[in-house]
């Protein structure tokens, strides 16, 4: 009876002592997150959008998204995250479970245009213009 009870206790014991949660993770990784940031627009007013961004540094490099929920004309929502990193610059255009990336070409006029195939995304201000072949969708930056 006491060897039952001693191992039990010891079987605790060590339990205890292994289930010592660290908090050191691997060092060079910086995670910074912000769950609400003002947008102010060209006129200096503050843009009636909530946004969700966040900024991961790892070794140096900082990679920045930023999560936008956009409306269509037909009232469908569409999630759309921005991604900047040292390598690339792409946006990413979710809707009905299909999720569509497109590298960043050019920027100019405060118009940025995205393009993969044979689908471009034209960025001004609060307005996303997507075009796929012959089909067009404009896209309105929204609160939900």
């Amino acid at each position: 009876m006491k060897k039952g009870l001693l191992i039990t206790v010891s079987l605790v014991a060590l339990s205890l002592v292994s289930c010592n949660k660290t908090e050191s993770g691997n060092k060079n990784i910086i995670k910074t997150d912000s769950s609400e940031t003002t947008i102010v627009d060209n006129n200096g007013k503050i843009d009636s959008s909530t946004v969700n961004s966040s900024t991961i540094e790892v070794n140096g490099q900082k990679t920045e998204k930023t999560d936008f929920v956009y409306k269509a004309t037909d009232g469908a929502l569409v999630k759309v995250v921005f991604k900047n990193d040292p390598k690339e610059s792409t946006v990413a255009i979710t809707s009905n479970k299909k999720t569509f990336t497109l590298e960043k070409k050019e920027t100019k006029d405060g118009e940025t245009i995205y393009k993969k195939d044979d689908m471009t995304a034209r960025v001004k201000g609060d307005s996303l213009h997507l075009e796929q072949g012959n089909n067009i969708i404009e896209l309105k930056r929204t609160k939900i």
